[in-house]
């Protein structure tokens, strides 16, 4: 099977735009759900390890980070596909049709991904109403997560009232929120991850969610002391967890050609080259926050062996995005599969 799925990457989804593959994908997943065929890849109870994580109970420690399914269209299929948890979006107060195109990248030869979407959604109350009558239909639903970032035309000093709309709308319906601070796609985003900047964000933001789970979302550029800091403000805030880490804006140490790379312009790495500076920061994390609260492990994740060694070096889950576009569909299976053992 998985040759199968690189013989048609290789003939078929490298001849075509990123993002256009991407829609047909979500296209035959959507209609491939409404014909019921996506659950004869369910995994069965005894095929997975539940981990025991904020509260929550996840059919496997690996699960789908947000990226893939920005509008919270795709989560039953993505979880029969073997993801224990969906994270939707990144979804902003404001609908926002995000950058020009193209805007996504494929770079085959690192096994990585650019990509400047900008947030492209529907907007929080249309992902509150489609995650509403989700939960009202009583069908049995992976666990749902809800990344929030800011809306591209919100100034920088009204984000606080940015994030709060979201949360406000979305935690009644997600099992936990996820604050995003740290794509580099929109203008500004990351500096509130400047401490004085991020407090007021995640403070409003808990208010918000109630009893609902709330982790933080980190860049991997970000210098040590600051990781230090945040994860030690996430611990102080009574936060969920933090999630480390997003994409990078390092081109270091790529195999495809510099003058390509260059063509493709600014945006977030993500892949394969994320991989050692993900593992510092896990490393880094786990050393301040001791078991304390969650870390969710993110950036260059392909086998299980990653997924494994990421959960003895600390972490209490762990998501994959890039890997499925090179790996395919039964990626996530696969992978909460083998762990069981």
């Amino acid at each position: 099977m998985k040759m199968l799925y690189s013989l048609l990457f290789k003939l078929i989804f490298t001849r075509f735009d990123p993002e256009s593959v991407h829609h047909f994908v979500a296209g035959c997943l959507k209609f491939a759900s409404r014909l019921g065929l996506t659950r004869i890849f369910r995994l069965r109870p005894k095929q997975v390890r539940i981990v025991d994580a904020f509260g929550l109970k996840f059919a496997g420690p690996f699960g789908l980070a947000a990226g893939f399914d920005k509008n919270g269209e795709l989560i039953k299929p993505l979880a029969d596909l073997g993801f224990s948890h969906i994270e939707v979006g990144t979804v902003t107060a404001i609908a926002q049709p995000g950058n020009e195109k193209p805007r996504l990248f494929r770079l085959t030869a690192d096994r990585a991904l650019i990509n400047r979407m900008g947030f492209n959604n529907q907007g929080a109350s249309a992902l509150a109403a489609r995650l509403a009558k989700l939960r009202a239909s009583n069908k049995s639903l992976p666990i749902i997560g809800v990344n929030i970032g800011k809306s591209k035309v919100t100034p920088i000093e009204d984000a606080v009232t940015d994030y709060e709309t979201s949360a406000s709308l979305l935690a009644p319906l997600a099992d936990y929120l996820a604050v995003n601070v740290s794509s580099p796609n929109t203008p500004g985003l990351r500096s509130l991850q400047d401490i004085e900047s991020l407090k007021p964000i995640l403070e409003a933001v808990l208010n918000q969610a109630g009893t609902k789970p709330v982790l933080v979302k980190i860049a991997p550029d970000l210098a040590d002391e600051d990781i230090v800091a945040i994860a030690e403000l996430a611990v102080s805030l009574g936060l969920a967890g933090v999630i480390a880490t997003n994409t990078t804006i390092s081109r270091d140490g790529l195999q495809t050609p510099s003058t390509k790379v260059a063509e493709m312009g600014a945006g977030g790495l993500s892949g394969l080259p994320v991989r050692e500076r993900s593992l510092e920061v896990l490393a880094l994390l786990n050393r301040v926050i001791a078991g304390r609260i969650a870390i969710i492990s993110v950036g260059g994740v392909e086998t299980t062996a990653d997924v494994a060694e990421r959960l003895k070096m600390g972490a209490t889950l762990v998501q994959g995005y890039t890997g499925f576009i090179y790996q395919g569909p039964f990626w996530a299976r696969k992978i909460n599969r083998e762990l069981v053992n």
